[in-house]
Protein backbone atom coordinates (compact mmCIF):
# COMPACT_ATOMS: atom_id res chain seq x y z
CA UNK A 1 0.00 0.00 0.00
CA UNK A 2 3.07 2.25 0.60
CA UNK A 3 4.40 1.73 -2.48
CA UNK A 4 1.46 2.48 -4.44
CA UNK A 5 0.65 5.65 -2.63
CA UNK A 6 4.72 6.70 -3.30
CA UNK A 7 4.29 5.51 -6.66
CA UNK A 8 1.26 8.44 -6.90
CA UNK A 9 2.73 10.78 -5.32
CA UNK A 10 5.48 10.53 -8.08
CA UNK A 11 3.45 10.75 -10.79
CA UNK A 12 1.16 13.49 -9.47
CA UNK A 13 4.90 15.31 -9.27
CA UNK A 14 6.09 14.43 -12.88
CA UNK A 15 2.41 15.55 -14.24
CA UNK A 16 2.96 18.79 -12.93
CA UNK A 17 6.16 19.41 -13.92
CA UNK A 18 5.06 18.20 -17.37
CA UNK A 19 2.07 21.37 -17.56
CA UNK A 20 4.16 24.04 -15.91
CA UNK A 21 6.79 22.72 -18.74
CA UNK A 22 4.07 23.29 -21.29
CA UNK A 23 2.48 26.79 -19.99
CA UNK A 24 6.27 28.00 -19.60
CA UNK A 25 6.74 26.95 -23.00
CA UNK A 26 3.20 29.07 -24.45
CA UNK A 27 4.57 31.92 -22.48
CA UNK A 28 7.97 32.27 -23.96
CA UNK A 29 6.22 32.39 -27.55
CA UNK A 30 5.94 35.66 -29.10
CA UNK A 31 2.14 36.87 -29.00
CA UNK A 32 0.31 35.83 -32.17
CA UNK A 33 -2.66 38.72 -31.64
CA UNK A 34 -5.50 38.12 -33.28
CA UNK A 35 -8.47 40.83 -33.80
CA UNK A 36 -12.17 39.65 -33.61
CA UNK A 37 -14.89 42.25 -34.50
CA UNK A 38 -18.45 41.32 -32.74
CA UNK A 39 -21.75 42.68 -33.79
CA UNK A 40 -22.99 44.40 -30.40
CA UNK A 41 -26.19 45.36 -29.71
CA UNK A 42 -27.91 45.88 -26.44
CA UNK A 43 -31.64 46.13 -26.02
CA UNK A 44 -31.50 47.97 -22.81
CA UNK A 45 -30.02 50.99 -25.14
CA UNK A 46 -32.49 50.65 -27.92
CA UNK A 47 -31.39 54.16 -28.53
CA UNK A 48 -27.49 52.99 -29.08
CA UNK A 49 -27.33 51.69 -33.05
CA UNK A 50 -25.42 48.21 -33.50
CA UNK A 51 -22.05 48.20 -33.89
CA UNK A 52 -18.55 46.11 -34.59
CA UNK A 53 -16.54 45.96 -31.22
CA UNK A 54 -12.95 44.45 -31.76
CA UNK A 55 -11.42 42.54 -29.28
CA UNK A 56 -7.75 40.90 -29.42
CA UNK A 57 -6.60 37.94 -28.39
CA UNK A 58 -3.31 35.78 -28.03
CA UNK A 59 -4.03 32.80 -30.07
CA UNK A 60 -0.94 30.86 -28.01
CA UNK A 61 -3.22 31.26 -25.35
CA UNK A 62 -6.26 30.15 -26.65
CA UNK A 63 -8.05 26.94 -28.31
CA UNK A 64 -8.58 26.61 -31.81
CA UNK A 65 -12.18 27.34 -32.47
CA UNK A 66 -14.07 30.65 -33.00
CA UNK A 67 -16.15 29.41 -29.82
CA UNK A 68 -13.08 29.54 -28.02
CA UNK A 69 -12.31 32.69 -28.51
CA UNK A 70 -15.31 33.91 -27.90
CA UNK A 71 -15.47 32.42 -24.57
CA UNK A 72 -11.79 33.47 -23.85
CA UNK A 73 -13.09 37.14 -24.66
CA UNK A 74 -16.19 36.52 -22.71
CA UNK A 75 -14.34 35.48 -19.21
CA UNK A 76 -11.29 37.24 -19.52
CA UNK A 77 -11.76 40.79 -21.30
CA UNK A 78 -15.69 41.69 -21.04
CA UNK A 79 -18.50 39.81 -19.23
CA UNK A 80 -20.85 41.66 -21.35
CA UNK A 81 -21.01 40.07 -24.89
CA UNK A 82 -23.88 37.45 -25.21
CA UNK A 83 -23.95 34.58 -27.26
CA UNK A 84 -25.42 30.91 -26.95
CA UNK A 85 -23.77 28.17 -26.77
CA UNK A 86 -24.08 24.34 -24.94
CA UNK A 87 -22.03 21.32 -26.42
CA UNK A 88 -19.43 22.37 -27.97
CA UNK A 89 -19.45 19.17 -30.50
CA UNK A 90 -21.37 20.40 -33.01
CA UNK A 91 -24.13 18.86 -32.30
CA UNK A 92 -26.66 21.15 -30.34
CA UNK A 93 -26.74 23.97 -32.67
CA UNK A 94 -26.76 26.74 -30.05
CA UNK A 95 -23.58 28.77 -31.32
CA UNK A 96 -24.98 29.04 -34.58
CA UNK A 97 -23.65 32.42 -36.26
CA UNK A 98 -22.14 34.18 -39.24
CA UNK A 99 -18.60 33.59 -39.31
CA UNK A 100 -16.79 35.49 -41.71
CA UNK A 101 -19.66 36.03 -43.73
CA UNK A 102 -20.79 32.41 -43.12
CA UNK A 103 -23.39 30.56 -41.45
CA UNK A 104 -21.70 28.14 -39.16
CA UNK A 105 -21.53 26.82 -35.75
CA UNK A 106 -18.53 28.68 -33.57
CA UNK A 107 -17.67 25.49 -32.01
CA UNK A 108 -16.36 23.81 -35.33
CA UNK A 109 -15.13 26.75 -37.12
CA UNK A 110 -11.27 26.91 -36.84
CA UNK A 111 -9.55 30.29 -36.53
CA UNK A 112 -8.31 31.73 -39.17
CA UNK A 113 -4.45 31.82 -38.25
CA UNK A 114 -3.45 35.10 -40.82
CA UNK A 115 -3.13 37.76 -37.60
CA UNK A 116 -3.37 40.32 -39.99
CA UNK A 117 -6.90 40.08 -40.72
CA UNK A 118 -9.83 40.34 -38.36
CA UNK A 119 -12.44 38.04 -38.34
CA UNK A 120 -16.31 39.38 -38.52
CA UNK A 121 -18.83 37.75 -36.44
CA UNK A 122 -22.99 38.52 -36.66
CA UNK A 123 -25.70 36.52 -35.42
CA UNK A 124 -27.23 34.25 -37.82
CA UNK A 125 -28.27 37.45 -40.74
CA UNK A 126 -32.49 38.70 -41.54
CA UNK A 127 -33.67 37.33 -37.91
CA UNK A 128 -34.51 39.34 -35.14
CA UNK A 129 -31.72 40.48 -32.56
CA UNK A 130 -32.54 39.52 -28.92
CA UNK A 131 -28.85 40.76 -27.61
CA UNK A 132 -25.32 40.70 -29.06
CA UNK A 133 -25.08 36.99 -31.11
CA UNK A 134 -28.33 36.10 -30.00
CA UNK A 135 -31.35 35.44 -32.38
CA UNK A 136 -34.53 35.54 -31.84
CA UNK A 137 -35.63 31.68 -32.87
CA UNK A 138 -39.26 31.85 -32.03
CA UNK A 139 -40.52 31.75 -35.93
CA UNK A 140 -38.17 29.30 -36.83
CA UNK A 141 -39.35 26.87 -33.78
CA UNK A 142 -42.95 28.26 -34.53
CA UNK A 143 -42.48 26.77 -38.30
CA UNK A 144 -40.95 24.04 -36.84
CA UNK A 145 -43.84 22.90 -34.53
CA UNK A 146 -46.34 23.78 -37.74
CA UNK A 147 -45.12 20.53 -39.56
CA UNK A 148 -45.79 18.09 -36.73
CA UNK A 149 -42.84 16.21 -36.73
CA UNK A 150 -43.87 13.22 -34.58
CA UNK A 151 -44.65 9.71 -36.08
CA UNK A 152 -48.48 9.83 -36.94
CA UNK A 153 -50.89 6.73 -37.62
CA UNK A 154 -54.36 5.95 -38.44
CA UNK A 155 -54.61 2.75 -36.66
CA UNK A 156 -55.90 4.38 -32.99
CA UNK A 157 -53.57 1.90 -31.45
CA UNK A 158 -52.44 2.49 -27.80
CA UNK A 159 -49.13 4.89 -27.21
CA UNK A 160 -46.23 2.64 -25.95
CA UNK A 161 -47.73 -1.17 -26.42
CA UNK A 162 -46.10 -2.35 -29.42
CA UNK A 163 -43.38 -1.33 -31.72
CA UNK A 164 -43.66 -0.17 -35.01
CA UNK A 165 -41.37 -2.09 -37.28
CA UNK A 166 -39.09 -0.68 -40.05
CA UNK A 167 -36.93 -2.48 -42.29
CA UNK A 168 -33.42 -1.79 -42.96
CA UNK A 169 -33.95 -0.57 -46.41
CA UNK A 170 -36.70 1.65 -45.29
CA UNK A 171 -34.73 3.22 -42.41
CA UNK A 172 -32.12 4.19 -44.56
CA UNK A 173 -34.34 6.67 -46.28
CA UNK A 174 -33.77 8.69 -43.35
CA UNK A 175 -29.92 9.38 -43.01
CA UNK A 176 -28.72 12.67 -44.19
CA UNK A 177 -32.42 13.86 -42.80
CA UNK A 178 -32.57 13.06 -39.07
CA UNK A 179 -29.40 14.68 -38.49
CA UNK A 180 -30.50 17.99 -38.43
CA UNK A 181 -30.17 19.65 -35.63
CA UNK A 182 -31.93 22.68 -36.04
CA UNK A 183 -28.89 25.40 -35.72
CA UNK A 184 -31.00 27.64 -38.35
CA UNK A 185 -28.05 28.11 -40.17
CA UNK A 186 -29.78 26.74 -43.72
CA UNK A 187 -32.78 28.59 -43.45
CA UNK A 188 -31.47 31.85 -42.67
CA UNK A 189 -28.77 31.59 -45.49
CA UNK A 190 -31.79 31.43 -47.81
CA UNK A 191 -32.75 34.61 -49.91
CA UNK A 192 -36.28 33.19 -49.94
CA UNK A 193 -36.73 33.05 -46.20
CA UNK A 194 -35.37 36.40 -45.84
CA UNK A 195 -37.91 37.71 -48.39
CA UNK A 196 -40.59 35.42 -46.97
CA UNK A 197 -40.05 34.10 -43.46
CA UNK A 198 -43.61 34.51 -42.40
CA UNK A 199 -44.47 31.79 -44.89
CA UNK A 200 -41.83 30.06 -46.60
CA UNK A 201 -41.25 27.38 -44.04
CA UNK A 202 -37.61 27.97 -44.81
CA UNK A 203 -35.28 24.52 -45.95
CA UNK A 204 -34.61 23.76 -42.10
CA UNK A 205 -38.54 22.48 -41.49
CA UNK A 206 -38.96 21.69 -45.25
CA UNK A 207 -36.35 18.76 -44.73
CA UNK A 208 -37.63 17.83 -41.05
CA UNK A 209 -41.27 17.54 -42.94
CA UNK A 210 -40.04 15.20 -45.99
CA UNK A 211 -38.00 13.23 -42.99
CA UNK A 212 -41.89 12.20 -41.75
CA UNK A 213 -43.27 12.36 -45.03
CA UNK A 214 -41.22 9.10 -46.28
CA UNK A 215 -41.28 7.21 -42.66
CA UNK A 216 -42.71 3.95 -43.71
CA UNK A 217 -44.16 4.08 -40.35
CA UNK A 218 -46.11 7.14 -41.22
CA UNK A 219 -49.60 6.80 -42.52
CA UNK A 220 -50.97 10.25 -43.13
CA UNK A 221 -48.84 11.08 -45.90
CA UNK A 222 -51.29 12.49 -47.87
CA UNK A 223 -52.64 14.79 -45.14
CA UNK A 224 -48.65 16.32 -44.39
CA UNK A 225 -48.89 16.90 -48.13
CA UNK A 226 -52.00 18.58 -48.19
CA UNK A 227 -50.83 21.73 -45.60
CA UNK A 228 -47.66 22.30 -47.76
CA UNK A 229 -50.25 23.13 -51.24
CA UNK A 230 -49.86 26.51 -51.18
CA UNK A 231 -47.67 29.11 -53.00
CA UNK A 232 -45.79 29.28 -50.43
CA UNK A 233 -44.73 26.94 -47.47
CA UNK A 234 -42.46 24.93 -50.04
CA UNK A 235 -42.80 26.67 -53.90
CA UNK A 236 -40.77 29.86 -52.26
CA UNK A 237 -37.54 27.73 -53.24
CA UNK A 238 -35.90 28.83 -56.38
CA UNK A 239 -32.98 26.18 -56.01
CA UNK A 240 -29.89 28.81 -55.01
CA UNK A 241 -28.48 26.01 -53.10
CA UNK A 242 -27.09 27.97 -50.15
CA UNK A 243 -28.76 25.80 -47.34
CA UNK A 244 -26.82 22.95 -49.27
CA UNK A 245 -23.57 24.37 -49.34
CA UNK A 246 -24.04 26.00 -45.34
CA UNK A 247 -25.12 23.41 -43.76
CA UNK A 248 -22.21 22.35 -40.86
CA UNK A 249 -23.57 18.89 -40.70
CA UNK A 250 -22.92 18.10 -44.92
CA UNK A 251 -26.84 17.73 -44.95
CA UNK A 252 -28.52 18.41 -48.49
CA UNK A 253 -31.89 20.45 -47.80
CA UNK A 254 -32.03 21.64 -50.85
CA UNK A 255 -32.36 17.47 -52.49
CA UNK A 256 -35.11 17.24 -49.41
CA UNK A 257 -37.40 20.16 -51.05
CA UNK A 258 -36.78 19.04 -54.03
CA UNK A 259 -38.00 15.46 -53.43
CA UNK A 260 -41.10 17.07 -51.53
CA UNK A 261 -41.98 19.18 -54.57
CA UNK A 262 -41.96 16.35 -56.89
CA UNK A 263 -44.18 14.39 -54.07
CA UNK A 264 -46.93 17.79 -54.51
CA UNK A 265 -47.01 17.67 -58.23
CA UNK A 266 -47.51 13.78 -58.46
CA UNK A 267 -44.23 13.23 -60.50
CA UNK A 268 -43.70 10.81 -57.32
CA UNK A 269 -44.85 8.79 -55.22
CA UNK A 270 -44.12 7.40 -51.75
CA UNK A 271 -42.85 3.98 -51.84
CA UNK A 272 -45.03 1.04 -49.99
CA UNK A 273 -43.20 -0.64 -47.29
CA UNK A 274 -40.95 -3.49 -47.26
CA UNK A 275 -42.34 -4.87 -44.25
CA UNK A 276 -46.05 -4.21 -42.22
CA UNK A 277 -45.10 -1.99 -39.29
CA UNK A 278 -47.25 -3.53 -36.76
Amino acid sequence: MANKVQLFKTLRTVNNQGLKFYATAADTKSARNKTFSVYRWNPDTPQKKPYLQDYTVDLNQCGPMILDALIKIKNEIDPTLTFRRSCREGICGSCAMNIGGVNTLACISNIDKDTSKATKIYPLPHMYVVKDLVPDMNNFYKQYKSIQPWLQRKDNKNIGDEQYLQSIKDRDQLDGLYECILCACCSTSCPSYWWNSDKFLGPAAIMQSYRWIIDSRDTNTQERLEKLKDPFSVFRCHTIMNCTNCCPKGLNPAKAIAETKKLLGGIAKKKEPDMNSV
